[in-house]
């Protein structure tokens, strides 16, 4: 490495879509001084992903390797094997991987690289052939990472067990507050490109990828309750799904079996998630689990009122305006709640979102710098010892 080259951290993970590890990795990324310290990424799969392009124009690698399934395990460590002897410049991974860390932060250890994190954003629920394989590598992992990051603290006590708490560092899933600030004319006007020039209709909004764990399918009979109790409502979904779409479609002949497909809006993969925002007037995140959504942190920076299932960590509510329904109760007792909060919330000085967002220690800026410093101090530290 020059002298004056910035250090390259080697981010793991599996496609750098608009998830929400990679969002929140790409805010880091955005906001680290990129002379001092940059990332360079290691995907397993082979298509180009919604962040590859800002990754290159930032002055970011991406690399590829096979998938991580039982079938591909064997030629994954050899690959990832073969991809260290090559770049011996990494000196610090960071990996998103989860239980699956255990693989390449093994070998990473065999091979000398004196910086290994593990991260956890997730807190899996539920039992099936998948969890097997979860409990054998999340049960191995810790003994070959030098730190343990976690979004929150389930994500931690599940990746890392109870016992290992106290060692874990809790890292934020950061944004830039500034850019989700509530303005009235932007909402307006936002509102407008969606077809909504009512003052007056109720817009809920969801930001998730179309996957299992977001839990569409009671979403949508949520909001079939809604639209009965509210007919002048709306429900505005953001993200995209795998690459064949299958449940994005399933959840789309829903709407239309439901006969709400003029109410329900399938908004796509977004790059500007704060301007949706703004046109909401309510969030709602009914998934089976979470770590803690970066989703959140941006919809209070907005100023929303937000509902959650009882499957998402509390900790996620840094505002005061979230409320927590378990997924036990009818989808209408759901849909009254949110109705009611929304009520309650009218009048309320959304701007101020951003502030008690910024205050509660999630703005982008600090936690970028603190992250920089701490990948530079640590590593000293390594190559000292």
């Amino acid at each position: 490495m020059a002298k004056d080259a910035p250090m390259r951290v080697l981010v793991l993970d599996t496609v750098m879509d608009r998830g929400g590890a990679e969002t929140m990795m790409m805010n880091y990324l955005r906001h680290f001084d990129r002379e001092k310290i940059t990332y360079d990424f290691l995907v397993n799969r082979d298509y180009r992903a919604a962040y590859e392009d800002e990754i290159e124009a930032l002055g970011g690698h991406i690399y590829r390797m096979c998938p991580m399934y039982p079938q591909y395990f064997g030629r994954y460590k050899r690959e990832f094997q073969a991809f260290l002897q090559q770049h011996p410049e990494y000196r610090i991974i960071h990996s998103n991987l989860e239980e699956r860390s255990y693989f390449p932060l093994r070998i990473a250890a065999e091979q000398g690289v004196p910086v290994r994190i593990a991260h956890a954003h997730n807190r899996p629920v539920g039992f099936d052939l998948k969890s097997i394989f979860r409990e054998y590598f999340r049960m191995r992992l810790p003994k070959y990472v030098t730190h343990m990051f976690a979004c929150g603290t389930e994500a931690g006590d599940w990746l890392f067990g109870e016992k290992n708490r106290s060692k874990v560092i809790q890292q934020r899933n950061a944004i830039d507050t500034s850019a989700y600030r509530y303005d009235p004319s932007l909402a307006t006007k936002v509102r407008a490109e969606f077809g909504v020039t009512d003052p007056d209709t109720f817009v809920l909004g969801h930001v998730g990828r179309f996957f299992p764990q977001k839990n569409h399918t009671f979403l949508i009979d949520i909001f079939a309750e809604v639209h009965k109790q509210c007919p002048n409502s709306v429900l505005w979904l953001v993200g995209g799904g795998e690459l064949n779409d299958e449940l994005k479609n399933q959840i789309k002949a829903k709407v239309d079996d439901l006969g709400l497909h003029d109410a329900v809006k399938f908004l796509g993969v977004r790059s500007d998630v704060n301007r949706v925002l703004q046109g909401m007037d309510s969030f709602i995140l009914p998934s089976l689990y979470e770590g803690l959504p970066v989703t959140m942190i941006e919809a209070q920076a907005s100023g929303l009122p937000c509902t959650i299932s009882d499957r998402v960590p509390k900790q996620c509510d840094v505002t005061g305006n979230v409320r927590v329904i378990g997924l036990n109760e009818s989808p209408a007792e759901w849909a009254k709640r949110v109705l009611n909060q929304h009520a309650a919330y009218a009048g309320t000085d959304r701007a101020s979102g951003a502030d008690t967002v910024t205050d509660a220690g999630f703005d982008i800026k600090a936690n970028a710098e603190w992250l920089q410093k701490f990948y530079v101090d640590a590593l000293a530290k390594a190559e000292r010892i």
